[in-house]
């Protein structure tokens, strides 16, 4: 079955390859494509967006989306530039995911920006043919949420290095100057850490993926800083770090149940993303349902970096409407002639209420 902006845009291709769209006609909006076919505003925008690449569809501010033609309608204002930029993006299957995204479109709207956005399911391969792509194309200016891969894309490195205008977004380049904004993964991750030592867990088990870019590192040492600062020991026995391909290939969760059951005495876990989160919940159901929970069969508290979407876990929530308008403004200053590359660091917060922090 494809997926549901695949129909759409399938729908619409038959709609001009049979007449009933037109060069030139206008296609229906984000909404009425939402309301028509049951999806969310997003999914729709995906499927225009990827028609738009495709080079069926054109796209004018303030007037809609019209079916591509030899002489295209002319935009609101004749000596107005349309500046393109580009969103890459590695996936839209969280609610961070969306929530920034829909940051992104919004100022970038405000700032009279085309958005063109292209989603890379974790593949630096379709990422590096993205950026390539829409370089060819003439995009002028690029906003990056790069995969989570070891080391980074080398097209990144030399968007950089080009001085082409650039925002990474989530992480950013160590031995390389370039902008970037991403939330306070030390400051969020010590924060919930701290919580969970001053309810009185000791043994709390950190959930990670193997420690390959800046966001795992960050988040390591937010755990590390916590500990450190009640100058309590850091046993990395409590660690599991799972390599990437472990979770590609579907076995993250075996090896959870296994990294669980061979600690009982842990009373907390803190997960470093949400994917994690829900894979400790599902490995703490089996083992209750086994009855692995150690002596008590109390289970361990859960907590969490971002929104994993589970009754009653505690969670770091990012402010993704301040990543989204950061990333714009920094974009905004390069496409302006600017160069002062500098990393801005959003402040999270900690969603605690109405969730389980005790072990009691």
């Amino acid at each position: 079955m494809h997926p549901l902006y695949k129909r759409i845009q399938e729908e619409i291709r038959q709609q001009i390859d049979g007449g009933a769209l037109r060069p030139g006609d206008m296609v229906p909006s984000e909404k009425a494509l939402a309301t028509r076919y049951n999806v969310s505003q997003i999914t729709s925008k995906n499927a225009l967006n990827g028609l738009v690449e495709e080079g069926l569809l054109v796209r004018f501010r303030g007037r809609g989306t019209f079916v591509k033609q030899t002489a295209a309608p002319a935009p609101a204002a004749e000596d107005e530039e349309i500046v393109s930029v580009a969103l890459i993006l590695p996936t839209m299957k969280t609610k961070v995911d969306q929530r920034l995204l829909d940051a992104l479109e919004k100022y970038a709207s405000e700032a009279s920006y085309e958005l063109l956005i292209r989603i890379t399911r974790e593949s630096q391969d379709e990422e590096t043919r993205a950026l390539e792509r829409f370089r060819e194309r003439g995009v002028r200016g690029f906003i990056v949420f790069p995969v989570e891969q070891e080391t980074y894309n080398d097209t990144i490195l030399r968007l950089s290095l080009d001085r082409v205008p650039l925002v990474l977004v989530d992480r950013f380049l160590k031995e390389i100057r370039t902008y970037s904004v991403s939330s306070d993964n030390v400051g969020g991750t010590e924060a919930m850490i701290s919580a969970l030592l001053d309810e009185g867990h000791r043994n709390i088990l950190y959930l990670s993926t193997e420690i390959a870019n800046t966001v795992t590192e960050e988040r390591a040492k937010g755990y590390e800083a916590a500990y450190m600062k009640q100058g309590l020991p850091i046993d990395k026995a409590h660690w599991c770090l799972l390599p990437l391909a472990t979770i590609a290939e579907g076995r993250a969760l075996d090896e959870i149940v296994d990294f669980l059951r061979q600690r009982k005495e842990a009373t907390a876990i803190f997960a470093a993303n949400a994917e994690l989160a829900r894979y400790a919940w599902q490995a703490l159901e089996r083992l209750q349902r086994e009855g692995e929970l150690g002596e008590s069969g109390a289970l361990p508290v859960l907590a969490a970096f971002d929104d994993p979407d589970l009754p009653g876990v505690p969670y770091v929530r990012q402010r993704e409407d301040e990543i989204g308008r950061h990333a714009i403004k920094l974009l905004s200053e390069q496409l302006k002639g600017a160069y002062e590359p500098r990393r801005v660091v959003v402040p999270v917060h900690l969603h605690t209420e109405g969730t389980r922090l005790s072990g009691s």
